[in-house]
């Protein structure tokens, strides 16, 4: 939650916690029921590839670039950060239950800014330092895409 650039976080990498996060996440932004001819936002097992096959091309990315980060540590801070994203699908959420609007979508609108920003600032921490001074804008780019891409998915959601 706290990105502190610190060696000893990464020693400890697990994909459990990430996992969670993103069939949570997948869970949530399922769209409508299977035989609905309107679908209202992603399928599950798009939205579960989009995340960890991101995670995968951006993990590789850095690692090609010469990150000093291995790939599962790389897979753990890329998946661990979706959970201010997965915060942000919670409470959008619950603000489309309160009703449609052009004030629900501003708040909607400023809580995934918010939070795509902790998730790009929380990733970037971690994974630019481990990257050589001259190359960390090929590696910041993609992170900036992949958690854009997200954003967007929650930001768009429309429940059936």
């Amino acid at each position: 939650m706290y990105p502190k650039k610190s060696s000893t976080l990464l020693r400890d990498w697990d994909l459990w916690g990430p996992l969670v996060l993103c069939v949570s996440l997948a869970l949530m932004l399922q769209g409508g029921s299977a035989d609905s001819k309107e679908d209202g936002g992603p399928q599950f097992a798009e939205v579960f590839v989009i995340i960890w096959f991101g995670a995968v091309v951006i993990t590789l990315n850095s690692k090609l670039l010469g990150g000093t980060i291995s790939f599962f540590q790389s897979l753990c801070v890329l998946g661990y950060c979706v959970l201010p994203l997965t915060v942000a699908m919670l409470v959008c959420r619950l603000v489309l239950l309160a009703g449609s609007g052009t004030v629900s979508f501003i708040i909607r609108l400023i809580v995934v800014i918010a939070m795509f920003a902790w998730s790009t600032l929380a990733s970037t921490a971690f994974l630019a330092d481990s990257q050589p001074p001259h190359r960390k804008a090929l590696v910041v780019y993609p992170i900036f895409l992949f958690y854009f891409v997200i954003s967007w998915m929650i930001l768009t959601f429309t429940p059936q």
